[in-house]
């Protein structure tokens, strides 16, 4: 294998280096715009065990739940705060047909998920257990509709039984079945990766598709839809201009699909084994999410000066080889502190354009890709919370916050493209840079400040010396998570190996300075009031 790093040497797991003064800036007197809740979606495909033993087990399983959700798992995504759910897919979701997961669950056809390993699935996990479940998260649901192998009709006929609630075929076909209120759909997405498995269209053809479907998509009452594009995968920039073109003023938002893992084909490396230059291989993949998002969005101020139609990251993550023992087809991966890192600093870019981006859903919520929650495979009850969820948890301030301008010093190093050595190529040739330091602040609506801080060095301490413009700060208090390794992962002997503690590094000047004691290998989130 290649060495990637050309500008620093590390070794894995050594002891920290002698700690680095570093001089950061918090711009609290110029506030941006607000850091939408739905950046931390989440995201529910039909896909291996996310819905089937991770979402659902039943009314009648043995293992704990409330009308069929699993308890253990409904109760931490509640106190994940999650904002909005998309389902039920995904490639799956131009395989779905709807009208096969309604009514009495006795008499749903089964189907096989052709996209996912071949499972069979009783499609007892349908519209009404989906939404309900939304209702009980208090999230928004953001339904994909089937562009694919559905139809108009299908697809018109789906938004009216789950929206109107007036006297129509469809609302009383879902009074039928048990629900007499219309739910509230805000987010539609008209197809799934068009480009791909959702039809392998062009965005000329797939332009004119979304017009024909969206034309049908009616208004129910006082239900609005919020109308998604299929849009590009990752530097598809092409795609993003024609959709800009075509379907500009019927769309209120475009889709953007962006994974860390290194291609589609052949082997992506394992979770929870790799070395040091794969580790800041992966930090710098998932940095270049950023230049990703300003190349889109520099095509659509060009075509939206107003900004009125939002970029949705609706499918991001790490994407490793399948654990050794598992399904294939079935997406199952552990989660690393490796996997924590690639979550805050995504989460800190999408802060910084939130302008534009509107919404992000992280594959996948259970069980699948960089999952939040990882449950057992042999159905004994068992879940494990992993380190991307504690992110997350820790993250949940930002949400609905007051962007504020950050400024920090940090050693940049330079990380090669390739991934393994024989899948280079004149394409892939060059050099990520990546910051060893991460930061992202936030004025919340309580007034108070909220700062991330994340030093995926390896080896070196940062003190950073942090300057609070337009801030009276009094008190500071904070989280940190980190590991003895960065391999290092939760599972069900060990659930607690990587999980967030008290921090007591950060100190308050009287002049108002903080100087916070960052350590290698750690993410903190401070509360500043």
């Amino acid at each position: 294998m290649k060495k990637f790093i050309i500008t620093l040497t590390v070794a894995a797991f050594t002891m920290p280096m002698m700690a680095e003064n570093v001089k950061a800036t918090v711009h609290a007197d110029q506030p941006g715009a607000k850091i939408n809740r739905e950046i931390y979606g989440q995201f529910s495909e039909h896909l291996g065990t996310c819905i089937y033993g991770g979402l659902w087990v039943g009314e009648n399983s043995s293992i704990p739940n409330i009308n069929g959700y699993r308890k253990d798992v409904f109760e931490a995504l509640k106190a994940l705060k999650i904002p909005v759910l998309r389902w039920p897919g995904g490639c799956f979701a131009d395989d779905y047909h709807w009208m096969d997961g309604i009514g009495p669950k006795s008499e749903r056809p089964s189907l096989r998920n052709n996209n996912w390993g071949g499972t069979i699935e009783d499609n007892s996990f349908g519209t009404h257990e989906f939404l309900n479940l939304c209702e009980m998260l208090d999230c928004e649901p953001y339904i994909s509709g089937n562009v694919g192998s559905g139809t108009v009709k299908e697809m018109a006929q789906w938004v009216e039984y789950m929206t109107s609630d007036g006297d129509t075929p469809m609302a009383r076909l879902r009074r039928q079945n048990g629900r007499e209120k219309a739910w509230k759909v805000k987010y539609f997405g008209i197809g799934n990766e068009a480009w791909g498995c959702g039809g392998n269209m062009t965005p000329e053809y797939y332009s004119n598709e979304y017009r024909k479907f969206n034309t049908y998509l009616r208004n129910q009452g006082d239900n609005r839809l919020y109308r998604i594009a299929s849009g590009a995968s990752d530097y598809d920039y092409n795609w993003t201009k024609v959709l800009m073109e075509n379907i500009g003023r019927q769309m209120h938002g475009v889709s953007l699909h962006y994974y860390t893992c290194s291609g589609w084909n052949g082997p992506k490396g394992s979770a929870i084994n790799f070395d040091n230059d794969q580790y800041y291989w992966a930090l710098g993949k998932c940095l270049e999410i950023e230049d990703v998002i300003k190349k889109h969005k520099a095509i659509m101020d060009e075509k939206d000066p107003k900004n009125t139609i939002g970029l949705l990251v609706d499918e991001w993550g790490t994407w490793w080889d399948e654990e050794p023992g598992t399904i294939s087809g079935h997406l199952y991966q552990q989660n690393a502190l490796r996997d924590a890192f690639v979550a805050a600093l995504s989460l800190n870019v999408f802060h910084r354009h939130t302008d534009r981006v509107k919404m992000a859903n992280i594959a996948q919520v259970v069980n699948v890709l960089q999952a939040m929650i990882l449950t057992d495979q042999e159905g004994t009850g068992h879940m494990v919370l992993t380190p991307t969820y504690h992110v997350f948890e820790m993250y949940t301030p930002f949400q609905e916050a007051t962007y504020l301008p950050i400024d920090i010093d940090s050693e940049i190093i330079q990380v090669n493209k390739e991934y393994y050595k024989e899948k280079a190529n004149a394409k892939d040739a060059g050099y990520r840079p990546l910051p060893l330091l991460s930061a992202s602040a936030a004025k919340t609506t309580d007034g108070n400040i909220v700062l991330s801080l994340t030093n995926v060095s390896l080896d070196t301490d940062k003190t950073i010396e942090v300057k609070l413009d337009g801030v009276n700060a009094k008190t500071v208090s904070g989280r940190i998570l980190t590991a003895k390794n960065v391999a290092d992962y939760n599972d069900f002997e060990n659930p607690n190996k990587v999980a967030p503690t008290e921090f007591k590094g950060a100190k308050l000047a009287k002049n108002g300075v903080l100087t916070v004691k960052v350590p290698a290998k750690s993410i903190i989130v401070l509360n500043i009031q």
